[in-house]
């Protein structure tokens, strides 16, 4: 195993069955002292906990229950911080202790496997930015605009609650227990806790899901650059600044973290302020301004670069990078929020609640906003980062919880803020930006006119408000600018303007918002990609078990093409898409998206039952039993609903018997050629529904049968296969936070003590 440690004693002390250096310091914080810090409540510390749990409460309590004309911006803000920090606190710490059991005396891979390319071990901080930039793709900004149809209350609750009860809980556990496995795929893990059938039906449904989600992350980057100097020069300079700052870390300043990011973030604004600059000259509108389909082929190139370069080159520091832009906008966007104080006219539930044929998205409230709303609440795309790139890098074991569980609260977070970026408008404004042309006319004066025909509470929207809006953010026209992000930009810039640069700085704030959707997005396409290729290479392995070495190139490079021509071709069908591919892909993203949610629990519950932890087994069964019904209700739906609205194979005997009419328009489409790619869409998201859904099903039953056997064999005192990695005892320390207690500050000091030289030798680093 290349880079691993050696494991002879050569006169080691055992701890706990784990054999330790005597010539090192202990590479763990003793639990009695951790369990000590953990239980020692102060005052202060009681005072602390009380205050947030009141905030939050009263927080809680104006957004649920008063009911005025208007609701300030404000509460969203404190509900979801103080919800956030008490479910870190205390939820997560029973999930650490009762199910997860870290020990930080055992290696991690990163450790034993080290090889400098795909297992590194990696600073938590760092790796935190990796890994949200990885999982925080195009969902939590276009799932909770889009949702906004509904009201802001039911999307908030999703959210919120979703992510504390779900969400975070998915990913937290789906890294804990892939990193225990050699950081082995999803699809791979569920194959070896759940047999032939359910491991195969996983890993089928998991591949195919893949190439679906990230054909879709790329489609929105593509619309949100296509034609955009500033956006393109502004993002591609963020790939030589991650190279860069790879170099720099591992080679010029090893270690130095806090430099390099400060480095980098000059550097991240230089692109970004450069990029408008670059966009006003002659040359640079002529070079950046490429078309959708120039942009596509770009990412496919990328795409494929990025999978086989040693991620400590380039996805993780890029990662890390646009982490600075990430989180330093969401919190600058709430901090705003908190001064300005938007009051928000949007009702809780809107007229389009207890409907199914609202003009933004189609479907009654349940089970479609909850998969609509995909990554902000529960993901299955982070199950995947989280048992792709991630597990191969953590230091150590205790750093799960801060970077899965954490991680996820912060990319709700950024749902939370893009959710009130969009009813902070003007409903009407709202309305207008993301009806299909084909219901507003695509000009402002029979825009206006459409949305005053909904008989909307409050609403009487004018032509020159519309064209007020689009000349202040510096566009032609914001009329039908769908797919979420043209409408988070307007909010953004709404709400910022009024705390930093007056209307003359609205132009500038909304293209600094699609540059930063831009951004975000493009980082869950790299690790996406890279995932995919670890995922093709583990089930290939089955087989030819020398594709199951990630550090073998002509394995990587095969395995990594071949997943980048599948969701290259799903690209490249979607942009050139008469109807526009994001009308065409997007319904089917989210659904796949909670299905594979669902498969992850599913293989979560069955380990969890082989490790006998029974009486906390509702942690995962609560979020895989609702998932399941959601999922499965929707995909039912979209497969038998006899609305064509709702149902694909609906839809496409409408457009069919038209075509068979010989109409040369109908509905949504124009021309002929679009009625046809309609007829074409529909079947192959029709058919992709049902093998998706059959797929997930088979998978869940698997799981309860797997989990079921485990308390038989646990009542009959059988014995259960352990499927983990024989523990390596560490020989490295890392703290396991954001910042190190008091006890890790201590043994940090020790390891300092030890000289580089005999560190070196004894641990290899």
């Amino acid at each position: 195993m290349a880079g691993a440690p050696d494991q002879r004693n050569n006169g080691s002390r055992a701890e706990g069955g784990l054999a330790t250096d005597p010539d090192l310091p202990p590479p763990a914080v003793d639990q009695a002292r951790l369990d000590a810090e953990d239980r020692k409540w102060t005052p202060a510390k009681i005072a602390l906990w009380a205050a947030i749990a009141l905030l939050g409460g009263v927080a809680w309590f104006m957004l649920a229950i008063v009911r005025g004309e208007t609701v300030n911006a404000i509460w969203f803000v404190f509900a979801s911080v103080c919800t956030y920090l008490i479910g870190y606190r205390f939820y997560s710490k029973v999930i650490e202790r009762y199910i997860t059991k870290p020990d930080d005396r055992r290696a991690t891979p990163a450790e034993y496997k080290a090889d400098g390319k795909d297992y590194v071990r990696t600073d938590r901080n760092v790796l935190f930015g990796h890994h949200f930039a990885a999982i925080a793709g195009a969902g939590p900004l276009v799932g909770p605009v889009i949702a906004a149809q509904m009201g802001y209350l039911p999307g908030t609750i999703w959210i919120i609650v979703g992510v504390v009860l779900a969400g975070a809980v998915q990913d937290y556990l789906v890294m804990f227990f892939s990193m225990r496995r050699g950081g082995r795929s999803l699809g791979q893990m569920a194959r070896e806790e759940l047999g032939v059938i359910g491991g195969t039906a996983a890993l089928i449904a998991t591949l195919l899901i893949m190439v679906i989600i990230v054909a879709i992350l790329a489609l929105v980057v593509v619309n949100a650059l296509g034609e955009s100097p500033w956006g393109v020069f502004s993002v591609g300079m963020t790939i030589p600044i991650a190279l860069f700052m790879g170099v720099y870390l591992r080679y010029l300043r090893p270690g130095k973290v806090m430099e390099v990011s400060i480095i980098g973030f000059v550097l991240l604004m230089a692109a970004i302020i450069g990029g408008g600059l670059v966009a006003q000259t002659g040359w640079g509108a002529a070079v950046f301004h490429l078309d959708k389909v120039t942009i596509a082929w770009g990412l496919i190139i990328y795409g494929f670069i990025a999978a086989i370069l040693p991620v400590w080159l380039l996805l993780a520091p890029r990662d890390y990078l646009s982490t600075f832009m990430k989180i330093g906008v969401i919190v600058m966007l709430a901090l705003a929020i908190i001064v300005v104080r938007p009051e928000v006219t949007v009702p809780a539930f809107s007229e389009f609640a207890s409907r199914e044929n609202g003009p933004v998205f189609s479907g009654a409230l349940f089970p479609f906003l909850f998969v609509t709303i995909a990554c902000g609440a529960l993901s299955g795309f982070h199950a995947l980062i989280s048992s792709g790139t991630t597990p191969k890098l953590v230091e150590k074991e205790r750093q799960t919880r801060y970077i899965g569980y954490g991680g996820m609260l912060m990319e709700s977070f950024v749902a939370i803020m893009a959710l009130v970026a969009a009813i902070s408008i003007d409903r009407g404004l709202y309305f207008a930006m993301n009806a299909p042309a084909a219901l507003t006319g695509g000009t402002v004066e029979t825009a206006a006119t459409w949305v005053n025909s909904l008989g909307l509470a409050g609403v009487n929207i004018s032509p020159d408000l519309l064209s007020e809006t689009a000349r202040n953010v510096g566009e032609q026209s914001i009329v039908s600018r769908t797919g979420g992000a043209p409408t988070l930009a307007v909010g953004l810039a709404h709400i910022m303007h009024q705390f930093v640069g007056g209307t003359a700085l609205m132009g500038f704030w909304y293209h600094f918002a699609i540059m930063f959707e831009a951004l975000f997005i493009l980082t869950a396409v790299d690790a996406g990609t890279r995932v995919a290729r670890f995922m093709l290479q583990d089930s290939i392995g089955n087989f030819v078990p020398k594709f199951k070495e990630a550090s073998w190139r002509p394995g990587a490079w095969l395995c990594t093409a071949i997943m980048v021509a599948a969701w290259g071709a799903v690209l490249l069908m979607g942009v050139t898409d008469p109807l526009g591919g994001i009308n065409t892909l997007f319904p089917l993203f989210g659904i796949a998206n909670q299905l594979l949610a669902a498969i992850a629990l599913a293989v979560v519950l069955a380990i969890v039952a082989k490790r006998g932890t029974f009486k906390y087994l509702w942690i995962v069964a609560l979020p895989l039993a609702f998932a399941a019904v959601v999922t499965i209700t929707a995909s039912y739906q979209k497969i038998f609903s006899s609305t064509p609205a709702v149902g694909y194979f609906a839809n496409n005997a409408a457009f069919s018997k038209a075509l068979a009419d010989g109409k040369k328009e109908f509905g949504t489409a124009k021309t002929v050629a679009a009625m046809e790619a309609v007829v074409r869409n529909t079947v192959i998201q029709g058919w992709l529904s049902v093998i998706f859904v059959v797929l997930s099903i088979i998978v869940i039953a698997t799981a309860l049968l797997a989990t079921a056997k485990a308390f038989r064999d646990r009542s009959a005192g059988a014995a259960i296969t352990d499927n983990e990695d024989p523990a390596v005892p560490s020989r490295v320390f890392a703290p396991a936070g954001l910042a190190p207690t008091t006890a890790e500050r201590e043994l940090a000091a020790e390891w300092e003590k030890v000289p580089a030289e005999a560190r070196l030798e004894r641990t290899g680093h």
